[in-house]
Parts: structure tokens; C-alpha cells; sequence
């Protein structure tokens, strides 16, 4: 069988629609974000480029060699160079915080663009002024620090939640971009795109479908885990429906194509992931609100220093413009620019040394406030295959049965074949070598074992051939099937040897998850497309009492939707394709690593193993983050709380007065102090 990926090599009509979409989702964040629709790279090169105009800056700058009492090197004009350099500082990379701070303000809604753009206006316009010959000191070097320092932080912040591709272009992944036209006996290869309804298709063993449609003509089973997250194949004969996207089993089927393109099923996926995405807002970044906030509080602040001083001392310009001046530079802090940035990119390595993903800082975020978590089954909470949980031999031995089972089903590669040989493996079972082999279509096989003719088949072969079943074949399977459990049978000839009851085998870590969580006060709730009886015998078995089971992918989506009526803060964790407008729909998105593409380009956080105890760490990173992330925004504005009225001259008549250089020595300690506090994280033991 293909590969996703190899199924749809070179398919660029579905991926290119796919990329239309995934751009303008990225714009708009982007735009949102006040980043001018910037990569991670642009803010990286940038950064680079200033702190090596910044350094040369800060050697020749006499101000700042006069605060820390050395002298630098002296040539002439070198006096000149912070200024030349300062320009250009100014310009290559304070023009992207410009251009944010004029977004921000058409939109109404200053923040930390426009916060960091009136610091460094005013320190540019000021030291420009002084270069030019108005009495005091340079901010050249402040302003080459502050600059470098937030595209350093800015990049930071991109990097933490910048999308590697986009969930649609995984989604178009699923379709071949050709199909197998049948006129009569008459077979041509053509371009999915020229099929239309009434076509009739051919669909290979082990092709992947392309349409949805219905079979006349053949019989086999398909694997729709990826789409309904059913995880059993499921049997197809003529009259019976197929979706695009599913895989084909050991038959071949001939199919009415009955919908095609956007009216198929797997493209109502993606046009659910593309409105939950569109839906959603999202919420200002702490460090934005808090950017907000001290530029009313700044503007304010350097108006009312402005006034005060005009008033006392009217004929002093030189000492109103210098407080006036100092106000607004250290309104912006470095510390406030790194403050959130520092934690995000230390908890996106603790969480990937504890297995955890973060593909978004809002998700990371907002983690800790879940109510309920919401796990899909197929793949999440079991493997996603079948075991055999069960052999029963009638009046034999079991281990004899699964063994001629094993020997029969050796060169078959049906998820039931692959069960059944792994357990007799499991158990060291000497597999005989079979002749003869020969796959039942929907039913089974049959093979020739040490001169016997066997068969491993359903119920169906066996009432096919109106065989009688021993009692405890009868008993046993009967509660299989309450269970949900898949049921197959060891034929020889007209007797029935033994019965197999399969099912999808429950990962051993899914009780322990589901503990912690509850320990943690958060509700824990099961989401498949299965039956009921399998579903509730898999919630019993690790202690789930809410299921939902029997949901179609739409429905899955709805099912969240009513989760989170009155404010309910839902997470939901799955691994299929199914799963993408859930995860999208959710307040978090949690995909399994082992899972699909589209179910992690959908997710917010990312487990890196297929262990569902990652979601309880997710919490609990979480938390520890959001504890960081809180003091480093205190430590970050308290400094501004007790600067700004200083710088103000609040405390003059005390002959407490805050000069611009211990103004600028006070930010660099307030940034040094949240970047070793954001280092702590790093100590945190997640479980």
C-alpha cells in the first residue's frame, strides 16, 4: 500500500488550492499579529545585521562610556559613528516596528509596536537633535540596543508559533491525481479533474479512491480510518457507498462516480477546517496588553512631566525636554520586549524534551484553563489495529488453533491476518508453511496446511456453509460481538476448530492518562466513529464515563461545539483526518505524533510519541509557563511603575531626580533580571 505522500506525488491542482487558503490564513495572522506578514527569517537576519551595527555603536558611543567610567577608542570622526550607525539602526530595523505601530493605530488598538515606535522616535529625533548641536547627551546607543534587543524578541515570538505547512495542503494530499476510467473492458488512465457523475471507475487492490461513489461492480474491503475514523476495514459490495480519500483492500471494485472535487466528503473536511479556522479570534498576547496599557500611561505621563516642569522652570527648555525625553524612552523597557518571547521559545524546548510539540503560543497558553478533554479513540487511546484479545478452541487446544490460523493468514495482508500471525509470534508458535493461498474477498482466506484445506473466514462463510458451531464457540462469540469485537473463525472443511475475537488494541499508557487528568479536576470524555459496544468497552476499560460514539467527522466538530456551550474550555486530542475539524473547532487542538499530517497541522500542540499521558504535561507546561510568563510581565512593569515618575521628576524636591543614563542602567538590570527568571523554567519537572 502507498503512502499518503507517494499516493499524491506531484498532485499540485488540489495542493495549490490548498496553499490559496493556508496564505490568507497566514496573512491574517500575520497582520494581527502587527508583524507585517514577516517570517521568522526576515526577523532573523535583521537581528543579526543591527547587533553588528549595534556593537561598533556601543564602543564609540561617549555617553555610554562616560556611565560606566572607561574610555574608548578616539580617531577622527569617530565621534560620528554612533550617530551613522544609529541612522541605520533606525532605519533597517526599526522601519518594521514602524510600519506595525501605523497598523496599530489604524486599527485603534496600540500596543507593543507602537509602544517600542515612540520610544525610539523620540530617542532618534532627541540624539539626532543633540548631534546636530542642542545640549546633552546621545541616545544613539540606547536606541541600537532597544532596537536589536526587540527584533531579537520579535523573532523569538514569530518563531514560537509560525506554522511549518498548512493543514488543507495535507488534506488535498489524500486525493490521486488520477484515476482508472472503465469503458465496458476498455480501462485509460485520466486526470481526476475530467471525472464527472455517472463515470464509472476502476479502484485496484491497495489504490487509493478518488471520488466518492457508489460500487456495481465487484467486492472488497476498504480502510476509512483516515476519514471516518472507523477502525476496522470495512466490507464493500456492489450497492455499497465509498469515499474519496480511503484505501482499498485485496479486491478490485468497479465505482459510479456520484460526487467529485468539492462536493466530495474529504473536501467538506477541509472546508470545515478552513471555517473553524476563520472563526476563531484570537486573543491578545499578555505582553500586548500590558505594551497597551503603558503607552496611555507613557503618553500620559511624559504630557503631564511636559506641563508640570514648563510651569516651574519656563526658562529651562534644555531640562523640560531631557525629562520629557526620558520619560518616553524608558516607557518602553527592554525587559517588556523579551518578557513573553524568553518563556515562550524556553517552554517550546522543555515541552520537546518532555515530548510535547508547541505549534502555538495561544494553545500553549490557554492549555491550563481546560475543562475537558476530549480524546478520539482509533489511534489516541488504542494503537489504531487489531489484536487478537481471545482464541477459543473447540475441544482443542488453543494454542494448536492459532498456530494453523497463523499458517493460513502467513502471506495475507489484512489488518485481521497481520493480528493473528503476530499473536501466535507473541506466543513463539511454530508457523507451518501453507500452499495453496487464496484471499476470500470480504470473507477471509483459505490456504493448504499440512495437507489440510483451511480457512480463516467470518460468520458469514460459516452460515454460508451452514456449519455448526461448538457451544463455547457459540458463547463465546456471541459476547465478543456485545463487545464490539471483531469475530473470524478456523474452518477445516465442514468443522469449525476454533473462533479469533479481535478489536483495536487499547494502549497500556490511556488508564494512566486519563487518571491524571481527573487528578487535575479536568473532565475526560471519548470521541469515535465506532459502534457504541466498542466504544463502551473501551471507556470501561481505562475509566471513561462520557462517550460519544457513532460520530461522523461534521459530527465531531458539532460535538465540541456543544462541549463548549456556557464558556467550557474543551481540548481535544486525535490523530486522523477525521479529527481536523475538531482539533481546529477546539479551544486546543492536541494531535498525536504518530498521527496523520493534517490532524497535526491542525493542532495547536503536537504529542511527539503516540503516549496520551503527554496531555496531562501539556497541562501542566502549561501552567508553569503562564507562572513565568506573570512574574516576568511584574518584573518587566514594575520597573516602568517606579522609573517613569522618577524620570518624571515626581521626587525632585528631595533632590531625587532620575537622570537618562540611570534611567537606561535600571532597564538593562530589569532585563537581565526576567531573562534569568525566564531560565528557571528550564528546571521545571513536568508530569
Amino acid at each position: 500500500m502507498s503512502s499518503v505522500h507517494e499516493d499524491h506525488a506531484g498532485h499540485e491542482s488540489h495542493a495549490s488550492h490548498a496553499d490559496h487558503l493556508s496564505h490568507d490564513s497566514h496573512a491574517s495572522r500575520a497582520s494581527h499579529a502587527s508583524h507585517e506578514g514577516h517570517s521568522p527569517d526576515a526577523f532573523r537576519r535583521k537581528f543579526w545585521w543591527s547587533l553588528a551595527l549595534t556593537i561598533p555603536t556601543l564602543v564609540f558611543s561617549h555617553g555610554l562610556q562616560e556611565i560606566l567610567g572607561l574610555s574608548g577608542p578616539r580617531f577622527p570622526g569617530s565621534q560620528y559613528i554612533p550617530a551613522v550607525f544609529g541612522i541605520a539602526i533606525f532605519i533597517y530595523g526599526g522601519w518594521v516596528f514602524l510600519k506595525g505601530a501605523l497598523h496599530e493605530l489604524k486599527a485603534k488598538k496600540p500596543g507593543m509596536m507602537t509602544l517600542i515606535s515612540l520610544a525610539i522616535l523620540v530617542a532618534f529625533g532627541y540624539s539626532l537633535a543633540v548631534t546636530l548641536g542642542l545640549h546633552g547627551m546621545d541616545f544613539w546607543w540606547e536606541l541600537a540596543s532597544l532596537v536589536t534587543i526587540m527584533l531579537l524578541g520579535h523573532w523569538l515570538e514569530i518563531s514560537a508559533v509560525y506554522g511549518a505547512r498548512d493543514a488543507l495542503g495535507e488534506l488535498a494530499k489524500l486525493l490521486p491525481d488520477e484515476a482508472e476510467l472503465a469503458h465496458g473492458d476498455h480501462i485509460m488512465t485520466v486526470p481526476v479533474s475530467d471525472l464527472k457523475a455517472g463515470d464509472e471507475v476502476l479502484i485496484r487492490p491497495g489504490a487509493r479512491v478518488p471520488i466518492d461513489g457508489i460500487v456495481i461492480e465487484g467486492e472488497s474491503d476498504l480502510n476509512e480510518s483516515l476519514i471516518t475514523g472507523e477502525s476496522k476495514s470495512v466490507d464493500k459490495k456492489v450497492g455499497a457507498s465509498v469515499i474519496a480519500g480511503s484505501v482499498n483492500g485485496a479486491g478490485s471494485l468497479k465505482v459510479r462516480v456520484e460526487k467529485i472535487g468539492a462536493d466530495t466528503a474529504l473536501a467538506g473536511i477541509m472546508r470545515m477546517v478552513a471555517e473553524a479556522s476563520a472563526s476563531k479570534s484570537e486573543t491578545q498576547m499578555l505582553a500586548d496588553r500590558a505594551a497597551a496599557l503603558l503607552f496611555y500611561l507613557a503618553v500620559a505621563a511624559a504630557i503631564i512631566t511636559l506641563t508640570v516642569w514648563l510651569l516651574i522652570r519656563p526658562n529651562d527648555p534644555g531640562f523640560v525636554l531631557e525629562r520629557v525625553v526620558t520619560v518616553l524612552v524608558i516607557a518602553c523597557p527592554h525587559a517588556l520586549g523579551l518578557a513573553i518571547p524568553l518563556v515562550a521559545q524556553i517552554s517550546t524546548t522543555l515541552g520537546a524534551k518532555n515530548g510535547l510539540l508547541i505549534r502555538s503560543r495561544r494553545a500553549l497558553e490557554e492549555t491550563r484553563l481546560v475543562d475537558v478533554v476530549l480524546f478520539d479513540k482509533t489511534g489516541t487511546l488504542t494503537k489504531g489495529e487489531q489484536g487478537v484479545v481471545s482464541v477459543v478452541a473447540a475441544g482443542g487446544d488453543e494454542s494448536q488453533v492459532l498456530a494453523l490460523a497463523a499458517a493460513v493468514e502467513a502471506k495475507a495482508e489484512h489488518p485481521i491476518a497481520k493480528a493473528i500471525v503476530a499473536a501466535a509470534c507473541e506466543r513463539n508458535l511454530e508457523i507451518a508453511k501453507a500452499t495453496k493461498f487464496q484471499a476470500l474477498a470480504g470473507r477471509g482466506a483459505t490456504a493448504i496446511v499440512d495437507g489440510r484445506e483451511l480457512s480463516v473466514a467470518s460468520r458469514r462463510v460459516v452460515n454460508e456453509r451452514a456449519l455448526k458451531l461448538d457451544a463455547s464457540l457459540v458463547h463465546s462469540s456471541l459476547d465478543a460481538a456485545s463487545k464490539g469485537q471483531t469475530v473470524v473463525f478456523l474452518i477445516d472443511k465442514k468443522q469449525v476448530l476454533g473462533m479469533f475475537a479481535l478489536a483495536d488494541v487499547v494502549r497500556e499508557e490511556s488508564s494512566q492518562a486519563v487518571e491524571s487528568l481527573s487528578k487535575r479536576g479536568i473532565r475526560v470524555a471519548m470521541l469515535t466513529g465506532d459502534s457504541h459496544d466498542v466504544a463502551q468497552s473501551v471507556a470501561d476499560s481505562i475509566g471513561i464515563r462520557e462517550v460519544y460514539a457513532e460520530v461522523l467527522p461534521g459530527q465531531k466538530a458539532d460535538t465540541v461545539k456543544e462541549l463548549q456551550q456556557g464558556g467550557t474550555s474543551v481540548a481535544m486530542v486525535g490523530d486522523g483526518v477525521n479529527d481536523a475539524p475538531a482539533l481546529t473547532q477546539a479551544n486546543i487542538g492536541i494531535a498525536i505524533g504518530a498521527g496523520t499530517d493534517v490532524a497535526i497541522e491542525s493542532a495547536g500542540i503536537v504529542l511527539a510519541s503516540s503516549d496520551p499521558r503527554g496531555v496531562s504535561k501539556a497541562v501542566a507546561l502549561s501552567k508553569a509557563t503562564y507562572r513565568k510568563m506573570q512574574q516576568n510581565l511584574f518584573w518587566a512593569t514594575g520597573y516602568n511603575v517606579v522609573a517613569v515618575p522618577l524620570a518624571a521628576g515626581v521626587l525632585a524636591g528631595f533632590g531625587i531626580l532620575l537622570s537618562p543614563a540611570l534611567g537606561a542602567v535600571l532597564m538593562s538590570v530589569s532585563t537581565i533580571v526576567v531573562a534569568l527568571n525566564a531560565q528557571l523554567l528550564r528546571k521545571t519537572r513536568l508530569r
